[in-house]
């Protein structure tokens, strides 16, 4: 099949060489027209995305930060074939759902949501891979007349196959954007936060593997993971609302000198996590 690729940064470098490596003919748009050409250089690509080539694509993957997807298919949806799949990569799937499906309504093609869970913390296309995505999970929100439907999911998972995910798992866009807040978002604001310490800058020798695994993401990308938290205020706030709760409720132990309590709080959170994990072996 012929795959367009909208965005060729960490993850739509990586869908480029998963799909060229499965031996699909992959175009490629870049708003960097130098990655764009070391792309096809690279042979990642085998020429560029236009939107004359967009017609003859089966398969489109946005990957792009929210709000320049929508821009994207507001510009160039009207180019799509309309027999062809687009699926989008957006880590928020509220605003780029509605557009997506409000794009598809009207030039007749179909339109997927989309997360895969997997990235670095480096970013651009100099970083991306084919085996990326190698056992990682895939999120997908199909339009809310397809959820159901087990021949339209499975030939959602057959275009993602090339990609090599070793889950996907099917959701709302409400459903997706409430979850990710605690489980992708908070732990790259908390990592983010915490390592403002001054005490940072002499942290050498002194630490190990839980401040590395805790430090991990802070190194992120700024401007995406921006719009990220702004596109999903809500649900993240509420998620940073009880996180501040809980932490105030460590700092009042700790503060009126109250070991039982202190105690009663991290078993808490100790027999949480051991719960959590035993319903959800990795």
């Amino acid at each position: 099949m012929t795959v367009g690729i909208v965005g060729l940064g960490l993850i739509g470098g990586s869908l480029a060489k998963a799909y060229k490596a499965a031996g699909h003919t992959v175009l490629g748009l870049d708003n960097d027209e130098s990655i764009q050409e070391f792309a096809m250089v690279s042979g990642a690509c085998d020429g560029k995305l236009d939107n004359e080539a967009l017609k003859s694509c089966d398969l489109v993957l946005l990957a792009l930060y929210p709000k320049a997807a929508i821009a994207f298919l507001q510009a160039s949806a009207r180019f799509i074939n309309p027999k062809a799949t687009v699926i989008d990569c957006c880590g928020t799937k509220k605003n780029i759902c509605m557009a997506g499906e409000e794009s598809a309504k009207q030039y007749g093609f179909t339109f997927v949501g989309g997360h895969p869970m997997a990235g670095l913390e480096q970013s651009g296309f100099k970083h991306s891979d084919a085996a990326l995505f190698n056992g990682a999970v895939m999120i997908i929100v199909p339009p809310a007349e397809r959820v159901d439907d087990i021949a339209f999911l499975d030939g959602v998972k057959t275009l993602l196959a090339p990609c090599g995910f070793g889950k996907v798992t099917v959701s709302t866009a409400e459903e997706h954007d409430k979850i990710i807040a605690f489980t992708s978002q908070m732990p790259h604001l908390v990592s983010n936060a915490f390592i403002k310490s001054p005490i940072v800058s002499g942290h050498k020798g002194y630490s190990a593997g839980s401040y590395k695994d805790l430090t991990r993401v802070a190194w992120l990308n700024e401007e995406m993971w921006t719009e990220l938290f702004m596109e999903n205020e809500e649900y993240l706030l509420n998620e940073l609302d009880r996180f501040i709760t809980s932490l105030r409720e460590y700092r009042t132990a700790i503060m009126s000198g109250s070991p039982g309590k202190l105690q009663d709080l991290l078993y808490e959170g100790k027999l949480l996590k051991e719960q959590v994990d035993r319903r959800n072996p990795s």
